[in-house]
């Protein structure tokens, strides 16, 4: 019987090694944090105190309130990094709620990835055995993921991981640290806005035009990260296959579509091996 302690192990081992990639991200993140109104929960009600939140951390007062927030997160220091994730929101949700879902829950998913590539590339036999233990056949490894549940105590790692980095640093400083980062992920959500640009007129894509719009409609709510990673191939090609595009269809919509080149190539790889019909 397959240990799975070995590969949550394995993941761990991954996030220390990519610990500074996740501090850079959340630095990255928290670049604007500080021009977003505060608000404060009083009497049940969230409502805005008039200020910043960067000009209230500048007087030295405390971010966050009494009435809620996260116990792991409290005694912070005011303006701090860790008291600002435990502010609340106009719509009564923390700003670590947001930080959760933003930047620990894909970095952990991609880490989890990242160990089990390993753990598959280096160790065949007991990759077998791993999946005979969860009951999946290996071609998705975000599945994989998430059928062994490595996810889960990784995130609560990767936290612990951030606050001890930033916790009580001033929200400033990691703001200022997270500065050029945040600009390269800032250009690189405007070229991918950008491109492609629109093909030439072709009569064929022309008739397509409706495949496509249902196409692209049913792959941006279905949840997957765009553009589609190559590893999610098999799950893009199901999204579209179930919105009733056809096989013969799909070579020729992938070029329209928010994915990735090794995305598409495998999507078309599989179409031929499933051969016609």
């Amino acid at each position: 019987m397959f240990d799975e302690d070995v590969l949550a192990l394995l993941t761990r081992e991954v996030l220390r090694e990519r610990a500074a990639a996740l501090i850079a991200e959340s630095c990255a993140w928290a670049v604007g944090l500080s021009d977003q109104p505060h608000h404060l929960r009083r009497g049940g009600r969230v409502v805005g105190t008039g200020i910043t939140i960067g000009a209230r951390a500048a007087a030295g007062q405390l971010l966050s309130g009494e009435e809620d927030g996260r116990l792991e997160l409290g005694d912070a220091r005011p303006g701090s990094f860790q008291d600002a994730l435990n502010t609340v929101t106009a719509d009564g949700t923390l700003i670590a709620e947001r930080f959760d879902r933003e930047v620990l829950e894909p970095f952990v998913l991609d880490t989890c990835v990242q160990a089990v590539t390993r753990f598959r590339d280096s160790r065949a036999g007991a990759w077998a055995e791993l999946l005979d233990e969860l009951g999946d056949d290996g071609s998705d490894l975000v599945e994989v993921v998430r059928v062994g549940e490595w996810e889960a105590p990784l995130r609560i790692d990767a936290e612990h991981l951030v606050l001890a980095a930033l916790g009580h640093v001033p929200l400033v400083e990691v703001e200022a640290e997270g500065l050029p980062l945040s600009l390269v992920r800032a250009a690189e959500a405007v070229t991918r806005a950008a491109a492609p640009a629109p093909p030439a007129a072709d009569p064929a894509r022309d008739d397509l035009a409706g495949a496509l719009y249902l196409a692209d409609a049913a792959l941006r709510a279905s949840g997957l990260p765009l553009p589609v990673p190559v590893e999610r191939a098999d799950q893009l090609l199901d999204v579209l296959l179930a919105e009733g595009v056809l096989p013969e269809e799909v070579p020729t919509l992938l070029a329209s579509l928010p994915v990735e080149p090794a995305t598409a190539a495998e999507v078309r790889a599989t179409l031929a091996a499933l051969g016609p019909g």
